[in-house]
C-alpha cells in the first residue's frame, strides 16, 4: 500500500509576527507538534510577494527561528529602526481567503474567534465568530488612494461573522455521500496521477500524535473542493498554487445546525447542512432567475445527515444522508423594485424558445445529483391579475422541450402546486398534499446509506422500503436524482415544503439505521419537534441572507396551530423584509460583488458605485459575442448522459 500525506489541515492555530519588511505567519496544528512558517514581504507596494518553504518545523526549531529572526531584525545601539519581532495577532485560519487587493496594497484576513457548531464522524465543523483584516505594505511604502477606503468599507460590509463554515479535515463544499463514496475508492487510484482531483488519505487520530498502529482503513478524503459552494475561491486564488495546502481553508455560506436526540437510549445526531452558491448571488429582488452560465438567483443545496453517535469513525458508524435543492426559477426574468410596489411586476427580460439558460441550469444539476431530476414549482397558477403564474407557464414549456430530446428513463419530472391556493382552502390539509408528495419524491430518488440493510429490517419488512429508488450495493444505498423546490422568493413555502420532505426522508434513514420500527414519524414526537425547530432556524437564517428578513410563514402556519401573536410577527417580518429590499438591498448587492470577485476593481475604470447596473458582471457572455452555444436539441453533456441515473461528479 502506498504511503499517504495526512490531510487534516495541520494548520489550525496562528501567530502573526511582524517586523518592518515583513510578515512571519506561524502556524501549527492543535497539539503544537507540527509547524509551518509563511514569508510575506512588506517592501513592495502593490504586489505580493509570499514565500512558503514547505518545511514542517518541530517546536524547537520554530523557537530557533523565531529567535534568529528577532536578533536579526533588532538594530544597533544607537540607531534609529527596528525592536525586532513582535508578535501581532494570534488567530485560527487565513479565513482560507488570505489575500484581496483593492486599489492599494494587499490585505491578508485571519479568523480570530471560531465556535463549534457539528461534529461528523470525528471531524468538527466550526462558525466563523470574527475576522481581522490586516493591511500587508509597509506605511514607508505604502502608494495612497482616496477610494481605498471606500472599497474596504463596502467589502466589509459582507459579515464574516454571520454564517459562514469551515473545517479543517471535512469538504464542507460536497455531500456526505460524495466525500464517502470516494472514501471507499482503493488507495492506488486515489494516488493516481490520472485521477481528476487531488485525493489523499488521512488518519483523524495522527494529528493529536496518537498511535495508528493497528487501526487500519481510510479516515478520509481531501478532494478539490465544488466551486459553486466556495466562498473564499477568488480570494484563494493568489496563493493557491504556490502554498502548502494545509494554509488553505475552504469556506462555504449558509446554514449548520445540529441536534442531537435518545431514541431508545442510543445517541443519534441530526445535522442541518445549507450550501449557499455563490454564482449568481444576491439579494432578493436584485438577483432573480438564471444567468446566461445557468446559475440560479438563491440557489442552495441542503443535506440532512443522520448518524448513531455512539460510533465516531466514517469506516465503522453508520451514516445517512439526503439532499435536496432550492432556487429561483431558471429563466430570464426580473423584477422592477423603483415603483414601490410591495409586489413588483415580474418581467420576461430574453425570450428563450430553445430552453438554453434552462438546459445549461438541468445540466448542472444531472452532472452533480444524477436522475431523476424532480421540479416542485410551487408558484400560483390561477391569479385575476397575470404575475406568479408567468414563471409556471415559462417553466413548464421549457421543461417540455428538453424533455422531448432526453431518453424517457431520464425525463425532468415536473410537479406544479399552487401551494397559496391550498392554504387558502378550508376543504384542504397543505401538509397531507406536501406529505404525498414528499413520500413520491422520496421512494424516487432513494438517500444515502453507507451501511447494508439491518437485519432486523429483513426480519421485520416494510412494504415501502421495496419500493425505495436509488442505486443499491452490497455496501450501503446512493441517491441518485434530486428535488428542485421553488416558489417565487423560494422562502417561506419553499422551506416548509423543504422540511416535509426532509421529515419524510428521516424517517428512512432512521429505519434505516436500525433506530425504528417503519418508516414513518409522526408530528407530535420530541425528533419530529427538534426537526421542525432545526428547519426553521435553517428557514430563518437563509431568509435573512436573500430576503432580509426572517420567514413570514412558517410549518406552523400551514399546520394552522399558530398562536394569534405569530400574525402581528408576521407583519412585522413582511415590514422588515420590503424595508430591507427597497433600502439595503443594493448596498449589500455591492458588497457580495466585491466580496466574490464580481467586480474587481481597476485603477482608470468606473468604480463598483458608479456602474448604474451589475448585470453585465453577471451576464458575461452577453458582452462575448461572437460565442459557442451548445446544441438545442443534444442539450446536455454526452458523459453525464452516459452515468446517469449515477451522477458524473461521483
Amino acid at each position: 500500500m502506498p504511503t499517504a500525506e495526512p490531510v487534516i489541515c495541520c494548520v489550525q492555530k496562528l501567530v502573526l509576527y511582524e517586523t518592518r519588511a515583513r510578515y512571519f505567519l506561524v502556524g501549527s496544528n492543535h497539539a503544537e507538534t507540527k509547524y509551518r512558517v509563511l514569508k510575506i514581504d512588506r517592501t513592495e507596494p502593490k504586489d505580493l510577494v509570499v514565500i512558503d518553504d514547505k518545511h514542517i518545523y518541530s517546536q524547537q526549531e520554530v523557537r530557533e527561528l523565531l529567535g534568529r529572526l528577532d536578533l536579526g531584525n533588532r538594530t544597533k545601539i544607537g540607531q534609529k529602526g527596528s525592536s525586532g519581532l513582535s508578535r501581532a495577532l494570534s488567530a485560527f485560519g487565513i479565513v482560507g481567503i488570505g489575500f484581496v487587493r483593492f486599489l492599494e496594497g494587499y490585505y491578508i484576513l485571519l479568523i480570530t474567534k471560531r465556535r463549534k457548531m457539528a461534529d461528523i464522524g470525528g471531524h468538527s465543523i466550526y462558525k466563523i465568530e470574527d475576522t481581522n483584516m490586516i493591511y500587508i505594505p509597509n506605511d514607508s511604502v505604502r502608494i495612497t488612494h482616496p477610494d481605498e477606503a471606500r472599497y474596504v468599507r463596502i467589502f466589509q460590509n459582507v459579515d464574516l461573522s454571520s454564517n459562514f463554515y469551515f473545517s479543517y479535515s471535512y469538504d464542507l463544499t460536497h455531500s456526505l455521500q460524495y466525500n464517502l463514496t470516494v472514501l471507499k475508492t482503493p488507495l492506488d487510484m486515489l494516488k493516481s496521477e490520472t485521477t481528476q482531483s487531488r485525493q489523499e488519505t488521512f488518519d483523524i487520530f495522527e494529528d493529536e500524535g496518537l498511535t495508528t498502529q493497528g487501526i487500519s482503513g481510510v479516515f478520509g478524503i481531501c478532494s478539490q473542493p465544488y466551486m459553486k459552494y466556495l466562498w473564499n475561491g477568488q480570494l484563494l486564488g493568489k496563493i493557491k498554487d504556490f502554498v502548502h495546502h494545509d494554509w488553505l481553508l475552504h469556506i462555504i455560506h449558509g446554514f449548520c445546525g445540529q441536534s442531537k436526540l435518545l431514541i431508545y437510549g442510543r445517541p443519534v445526531h441530526v445535522t442541518l447542512i445549507a450550501r449557499r452558491s455563490s454564482k449568481f448571488a444576491g439579494t432578493r429582488f436584485l438577483k432573480r432567475g438564471a444567468n446566461c452560465e445557468g446559475d440560479v438567483a438563491n440557489e442552495v443545496e441542503t443535506e440532512q445527515i443522520v448518524h448513531d453517535a455512539s460510533m465516531m469513525s466514517f469506516s465503522a458508524g453508520s451514516y445517512s444522508s439526503y439532499v435536496q435543492v432550492r432556487g429561483s426559477v431558471p429563466l430570464y426574468w426580473s423584477q422592477d423594485i423603483s415603483t414601490m410596489m410591495p409586489k413588483p411586476l415580474i418581467t420576461l427580460d430574453r425570450a428563450d424558445p430553445y430552453a438554453y439558460v434552462a438546459a445549461l441550469h438541468f445540466d448542472q444539476m444531472f452532472k452533480r445529483f444524477g436522475s431523476p431530476v424532480i421540479i416542485l414549482n410551487l408558484v400560483k397558477k390561477r391569479e385575476k391579475r397575470k404575475h406568479e403564474r408567468i414563471l409556471s407557464e415559462e417553466l413548464f414549456a421549457a421543461v417540455t422541450y428538453l424533455n422531448q430530446f432526453l431518453p424517457p428513463e431520464h425525463y425532468i419530472h415536473y410537479i406544479a402546486w399552487d401551494m397559496a391556493r391550498y392554504t387558502k382552502s378550508k376543504l384542504y390539509n397543505v401538509l397531507d398534499r406536501l406529505n404525498i408528495i414528499a413520500e413520491d419524491v422520496v421512494k424516487r430518488t432513494g438517500f444515502f446509506v453507507n451501511r447494508p440493510d439491518f437485519y432486523c429490517n429483513t426480519l421485520r419488512p416494510d412494504e415501502r422500503w421495496s419500493e425505495l429508488g436509488g442505486f443499491v450495493s452490497s455496501s450501503g444505498r446512493l441517491q441518485t436524482g434530486v428535488l428542485r423546490t421553488n416558489c417565487v422568493d423560494c422562502l417561506d413555502r419553499t422551506n416548509t415544503a423543504q422540511f416535509m420532505v426532509g421529515k419524510c426522508a428521516l424517517a428512512y434513514q432512521l429505519y434505516a439505521l436500525g433506530m425504528i420500527d417503519r418508516p414513518k414519524l409522526q408530528f407530535d414526537t420530541d425528533t419530529v419537534r427538534l426537526f421542525e425547530e432545526l428547519y426553521e432556524d435553517h428557514g430563518d437564517t437563509l431568509s435573512l441572507q436573500y430576503g432580509g428578513s426572517q420567514l413570514v410563514h412558517r410549518v406552523k402556519t400551514y399546520r394552522k396551530i399558530a398562536p394569534w401573536t405569530q400574525h402581528s410577527k408576521d407583519i412585522m417580518q413582511t415590514l422588515s423584509r420590503y424595508y430591507s429590499n427597497a433600502f439595503s438591498d443594493a448596498d449589500r448587492q455591492d458588497s457580495i460583488n466585491l466580496f466574490l470577485g464580481v467586480f474587481q476593481p481597476v485603477e482608470g475604470k468606473p468604480h463598483l458605485w458608479e456602474l448604474p447596473t451589475d448585470y453585465y458582471l453577471h451576464q458575461k457572455i452577453t458582452i462575448l459575442l461572437p460565442h459557442s452555444r451548445r446544441s438545442y436539441t443534444h442539450w446536455w453533456t454526452p458523459e453525464v448522459l452516459l452515468y446517469l441515473p449515477l451522477p458524473y461528479d461521483e
